[in-house]
């Protein structure tokens, strides 16, 4: 059967939605080994933001790695290393808030959980920081090689996850 839009995207079983996404960022990585780098022309980030934004939603709800995406929108973009972490951070910061919503809404947030999460994002405040001087520390062509280190190291991950 063929569909079209965000609705296969339902009927997807979440093992192909993680797998297809490390597949992708994988290739992603790979094709920025070689001598081609994609990138994107700025004057394309307004068209292509929502497009972005919709699939980071969608793999998000399926895989609960909706940056993965992002990360790759704003590589491309080759935004220099300050604006990319900032961009990230944002992202990150307003898809978090918007799962906490949902997750609440939908009855899946105790206050233990909550409670915990408060804690876990203390620690991840600190690892955020941490990676704020370790930035500071790197030119753009190191920071663009950890960026795609990372990516690489999350593409084996998901597919690893999805198998």
């Amino acid at each position: 059967m063929l569909c079209a839009g965000p609705v296969c995207t339902v009927m997807l079983p979440a093992w192909v939605a993680t797998l297809v996404l490390g597949l992708f960022t994988l290739a992603f990585v790979a094709l920025n080994a070689t001598s081609f780098l994609p990138r994107l022309a700025p004057r394309w980030e307004g068209p292509l933001g929502p497009v972005a934004g919709l699939v980071s939603g969608i793999v998000g709800g399926l895989t609960n790695t909706p940056g993965t995406a992002l990360i790759i929108f704003f590589y491309a973009l080759g935004l220099p290393k300050h604006e990319f972490v900032r961009s990230i951070a944002l992202s990150f910061v307003t898809l978090k808030i918007v799962q906490l919503a949902a997750v609440s809404h939908f009855g899946l947030m105790s206050w233990s959980l909550f409670r915990l999460s408060l804690g876990l994002t203390a620690v991840a405040l600190v690892g955020f920081y941490a990676g704020l001087q370790v930035q500071d520390r790197l030119d753009q062509r190191r920071f663009n090689r950890a960026v795609l280190i990372f990516l690489a190291a999350t593409g084996l991950w998901l597919v690893y996850r999805s198998l």
